[in-house]
């Protein structure tokens, strides 16, 4: 099946497609596309006989693509994601980098730590657009789902690649209300009368996010329970309202308010290493090495100022 300006599979056509598939409706694409809803249906109509195939299941809560419509939109997809690259490598220079820089990282750092610190590379970097993508599933930047990623856990994708931005620690955090309610637990086996608030199930953004829980399983000890979220910043806001007791990375506490660290000489949590990932393809862009330059500039100052991720190297 060509591609060309007119035929079965023309662009037009296509890029009405995409936008249906990732909106989910025609309403949603057509303010998208900036045309009618009758005219995003007529595309979508005219493609689908074109190809004699149904790309869509009709439902009244939306459009769910077909068997065919999904084949056909990861293909395209790749296309368009492959083609806005080609286009910012093109367009940017060494001296001038310009054009979108899709970023992914996991919900709470890209809350916390990242969104605070990107005015500063806004200001330097006037031409580029940063889409900031928060998502605690590993998104696959092979499949140009994002341009570069933020993870702290090791990728093993071979064709990646990666640099070493450092290291940050994992402790133990109860909001000052809660402590002078209850009490500072001085002992693991304190923590039998007070409550808890654990990372729950789903995408784990750091591969070490239960080792409180192990811990307390090792120990036998049975603590309640009082909440159980499955995102480590619902887990900060419950900890600063004052829910429970709870393990976080220290990122938290150095970048927030509300939470202090108790039990340091006691309990000690597992380093937590961050990485900057990106595919091959992407080496020679200059809008992703002045990223990555700006994330090792800020690791270095929050090491200095004992914040997020330290120990760069």
């Amino acid at each position: 099946m060509p591609l060309r300006g007119h035929g079965r599979l023309d662009w037009d056509k296509l890029r009405v497609f995409h936008a249906v598939a990732e909106a989910g409706s025609f309403t949603h694409a057509s303010e998208s596309l900036n045309l009618s809803q009758s005219a995003v249906s007529r595309q979508i109509g005219a493609l689908e006989e074109s190809l004699g195939v149904s790309l869509f299941h009709r439902h009244a809560r939306g459009l769910i693509p077909t068997e065919q419509g999904d084949l056909l939109y990861k293909t395209v997809h790749e296309v368009f994601s492959k083609l806005n690259n080609v286009e910012g490598l093109l367009t940017e220079t060494k001296e001038n980098p310009g054009g979108t820089l899709r970023v992914t990282t996991t919900v709470a750092f890209g809350s916390v730590w990242l969104t605070s610190r990107l005015q500063e590379f806004v200001k330097a970097y006037p031409s580029i657009e940063v889409m900031l993508r928060l998502d605690d599933r590993e998104l696959d930047l092979a499949m140009r789902e994002a341009d570069v990623a933020i993870r702290f856990n090791e990728p093993k994708q071979q064709d990646l690649i990666q640099r070493h931005l450092g290291s940050m620690s994992s402790n133990i955090y109860a909001s000052p209300e809660y402590l002078a309610e209850r009490g500072t637990p001085k002992t693991l086996e304190d923590l039998a009368n007070h409550d808890l608030v654990l990372f729950g199930e789903g995408a784990t953004p750091v591969s070490t996010v239960h080792w409180f829980t192990e811990l307390l399983d090792k120990h036998n000890i049975e603590s309640h329970v009082a909440l159980r979220v499955n995102n480590l910043y619902g887990v900060y806001r419950a900890v600063r309202a004052g829910l429970g007791i709870a393990s976080l990375p220290e990122y938290f506490m150095t970048e927030s308010s509300g939470i202090v660290q108790i039990m340091p000489d006691v309990v000690q949590g597992p380093t937590i290493e961050g990485y900057f990932v990106y595919p091959e393809e992407m080496r020679n862009s200059s809008r992703v090495r002045a990223f990555r330059d700006f994330l090792v500039r800020e690791g270095a100052r929050a090491r200095a100022g004992s914040g997020a991720i330290s120990k760069a190297s």
